[in-house]
């Protein structure tokens, strides 16, 4: 299409502001597309817990120039201690690399707010940020997608692009309900921060009776901590979770009676503003795609956290997508980026259980088997990623302006 003797850009939304959604605004940017990015939030999320950046994930950031900065704000762990029903010491491990030069190629661990601030802040000026509004609902009937947004606007765009989380509304949209892609995967869980009154630092402490853990994460020295609650649960608790009281309360149902810290923990559930309970799950589809409408990160493949590649996840669908789409029409390009990230998607979610069973066993017998496993440990394994974190090589990609 020309205008004016000039080729038009074609204009693309994207629903969604975390990870996902700024690297393919990112990426599709570069290709000349005019990006518009809708976020229900009313700024770019900070917080959350420290994420990792693995494998070919580190090459998309060093192509989008952010890579040194992630680098210095990586979170330098210095300790994971393992606590019994009691509280008593059952391993306390030094991390693999803790306190070591910064070697390249090694994975980075860094609070979530840095990674997002990092991606809007490269992204924001060339890029339509509507914040405090979301997708309300989507027609494919014409040549476009119509867009309606819960604020009250209307819009047409060339192409949609689903960025929106695990609880997709993209993919309710144009896919039908998530249950028909939710894979539980036997655990809930519940995060927020508190006091850090063991005046932890730069350390984990994780307590663990069969079914249940809990963890406190100390990213530096300061004065709040980061609480982590898991459970074993053989159905997901979806109505529970509807309910921001409801939620506490089968939490606080689950811990009750647990040792350690867990009743402080509990306590300072109740009075967090930022708490978040969720299940532990995948998300599986068999297209990520239809028509005009394609999904990126968690909305198509969540992993969930056992796997430890959410956000790495989201950097590399991000930028195969967007490259994908070079110099393609939708479908072409939808097509490649089924075809050439699938394989990767796949083989990095099917790490579930290896990471996962081992932080939080559901038995005495596997619990106390993963405690024989730790106090033979010298060290930990963090920052090392696997050879699957790697496998996929990334295609050259060809800017434009």
């Amino acid at each position: 299409m020309t205008l004016n003797g000039r080729s038009k850009r074609r204009e693309v939304l994207i629903s969604g502001a975390s990870i996902a959604g700024p690297a393919l605004a990112f990426w599709l940017n570069r290709h000349g597309y005019a990006v518009t990015v809708v976020e229900k939030a009313h700024a770019p999320r900070s917080g959350g817990y420290p994420i990792d950046v693995r494998g070919t994930a580190l090459e998309v950031v060093r192509r989008m120039g952010i890579l040194p900065r992630l680098r210095d704000a990586r979170v330098d762990l210095r300790r994971f201690t393992f606590l019994d029903g009691d509280g008593g010491t059952v391993a306390s491990v030094e991390p693999r690399g803790a306190e070591g030069p910064d070697v390249e190629g090694r994975d980075v661990e860094v609070p979530r707010g840095e990674l997002t601030d990092a991606l809007y802040s490269v992204v924001r000026d060339d890029v339509e940020f509507l914040f405090d509004d979301s997708v309300d609902t989507l027609d494919r009937s014409g040549h476009g997608v119509d867009v309606t947004f819960r604020g009250g606007g209307s819009r047409t765009f060339d192409m949609v692009f689903g960025a929106d989380g695990l609880h997709s509304r993209t993919r309710e949209l144009v896919f039908g309900p998530e249950e028909r892609f939710h894979r539980y995967l036997g655990y809930c869980f519940a995060g927020f921060t508190m006091r850090n009154t063991l005046g932890l630092s730069r350390e984990i402490a994780m307590w663990n009776v069969p079914g249940r853990a809990a963890a406190l994460y100390a990213v530096g020295d300061g004065d709040e901590v980061h609480a982590f609650l898991n459970f074993a649960r053989p159905e997901p608790s979806f109505g529970a979770f509807r309910d921001p009281e409801a939620q506490r309360d089968l939490v606080a149902g689950v811990f009750a009676g647990a040792g350690w810290e867990v009743p402080g923990m509990i306590a300072a559930m109740y009075e967090a503003d930022d708490l978040f309970v969720d299940v532990v799950s995948q998300i599986r589809m068999p297209r990520w795609s239809d028509d005009r409408v394609a999904l990126v990160g968690d909305a198509a493949y969540a992993p969930s956290f056992l796997t430890g590649q959410g956000s790495s996840l989201a950097l590399v669908g991000a930028y195969m997508l967007a490259c994908s789409l070079a110099g393609r029409d939708a479908a072409e390009g939808f097509a490649a980026y089924e075809r050439d990230t699938r394989g990767f998607v796949t083989a990095n979610q099917d790490q579930i259980g290896e990471g996962g069973a081992t932080l939080f066993p559901t038995t005495a017998e596997a619990l106390e088997r993963r405690n024989d496993m730790l106090r033979s440990l010298g060290t930990m394994p963090v920052g090392e990623g696997r050879p699957v974190h790697s496998a996929l090589t990334l295609p050259g990609f060809v800017t434009v302006g």
